[in-house]
């Protein structure tokens, strides 16, 4: 069978709802585009782990303590049940979290990178940012895993099906991490003392999380439609999150901030990831 009858046969598979259970099923594009987005969530997960290790030694409280230790265990199980499906479609593993230094962070907790990366691993950009106070990491929390959470939504349904399975566990992981950034939120805008800290951390990092979805329209983002590894564009997922974002902020005394897009900044020629 030629490669174009393999992709039309999977295609008609996938719109009627069927999923792909292994490599054999694949055609050569859609194993690279899934793997492309496997990889970004499971370096996204490791790079987070890493990110959070200080404030188990810095939360304010030992109630606190042991949640960000969960959190990391979370995470860090994140990302060892991605590599495992990664391996399963013949990625070396070991050898690429060798190459990466996952640790990596910008020196400048104000610096601004828009959507560009600063190494060649496949994290989400967002997790080259340190953060270097409780409120950092309170709304990292509330806008970083809700977004990842917005993005999931899709993966749970999508056409692959090791990954759609594996997602539910950690879809109700990441339920509880947004939660444990929604209390604090509501605490620290409830507190004069703290609101001002906490508005400038909302302007941060929710600009940073709008940053992630990627371009409205991309051609990249069509592939990933078309071979049902995501199922909206990233306008719409983005909106949502922003629809959402903005009444539990408002509810804690809190103001979204105008957000332009990095294409809004950049010259037309300039190249912004899908």
């Amino acid at each position: 069978m030629s490669e174009p009858e393999r992709e039309e046969r999977l295609l008609r598979r996938i719109r009627a709802g069927e999923r792909i259970e292994s490599p054999e099923e694949m055609t050569e594009e859609y194993r690279h585009h899934l793997i492309h987005l496997m990889t970004m969530q499971a370096d996204s997960e490791l790079a987070g782990a890493f990110g959070y290790v200080p404030w188990i030694m810095k939360a304010p409280t030992i109630e606190e303590k042991h949640v960000v230790a969960q959190i990391v265990k979370d995470e860090v199980r994140h990302a060892h049940v991605m590599y495992g499906l990664l391996e399963d479609l013949g990625v070396k593993v070991a050898a690429h979290v060798a190459r990466h230094d996952f640790t990596l962070r910008l020196d400048d907790a104000e610096a601004d990178i828009g959507t560009q990366r600063v190494a060649d691993d496949e994290r989400v950009n967002i997790f080259y940012y340190p953060i270097d106070r409780w409120s950092d990491f309170v709304f990292f929390n509330f806008c970083m895993d809700r977004g990842a959470g917005h993005q999931l939504e899709d993966v749970r349904q999508c056409s692959y099906g090791p990954w759609a399975r594996a997602i539910e566990g950690i879809f109700k992981e990441e339920k509880m991490h947004i939660r444990h950034g929604e209390l604090w939120v509501q605490r620290l805008g409830a507190d004069p003392a703290t609101r001002g800290e906490a508005q400038g951390a909302l302007d941060k990092w929710y600009v940073r999380t709008m940053n992630i979805f990627g371009r409205p329209g991309s051609a990249r983002n069509a592939l990933y439609r078309k071979h049902g590894l995501k199922l909206r564009d990233n306008d719409e997922v983005r909106g949502a999150f922003a629809r959402e974002v903005k009444g539990l902020a408002e509810a804690a005394g809190l103001t979204v901030p105008d957000w332009t897009p990095a294409w809004d900044r950049l010259p037309e020629d300039a190249q912004i990831p899908g």
